[in-house]
């Protein structure tokens, strides 16, 4: 199963650069998602695959019983989730706003646009 998953981050990871390098400005935003979706399946496929129990320490002990799953990821993967988020959310206000002003989506037709 972990061949599979690497398999699929590889993909997205193709996709994500191929639409990162085309002109439209939609197409790069559409590009960005899916590299953020790509690096939060790699950490979760490098974290290891465990069917474990929740990351809780028992009432009484030091370390959390054998078996567990690594919160670590979990918590890296949460915040790239937000960072992402926050990227997007940035991209799309620059995207309505050169589309806006500009009434284009083309990376040429913008570079244009300074002259």
């Amino acid at each position: 199963m972990a061949v599979w998953l690497a398999i699929t981050v590889g993909g997205l990871y193709g996709c994500a650069f191929y639409m990162l390098m085309r002109r439209s400005i939609t197409k790069t935003v559409i590009g960005l998602i899916l590299l953020s979706n790509a690096a939060n399946l790699l950490i979760f496929v490098a974290a290891g695959l465990t069917e474990a129990t929740p990351a809780l320490i028992p009432a009484g002990s030091y370390l959390p019983e054998p078996g567990t799953a690594d919160p670590l990821a979990q918590a890296l993967i949460l915040t790239a989730i937000v960072i992402g988020f926050g990227v997007l959310a940035f991209a799309m206000a620059l995207i309505y706003r050169a589309h806006e002003v500009l009434h284009v989506d083309d990376f040429d037709a913008l570079k244009d646009a300074d002259e």
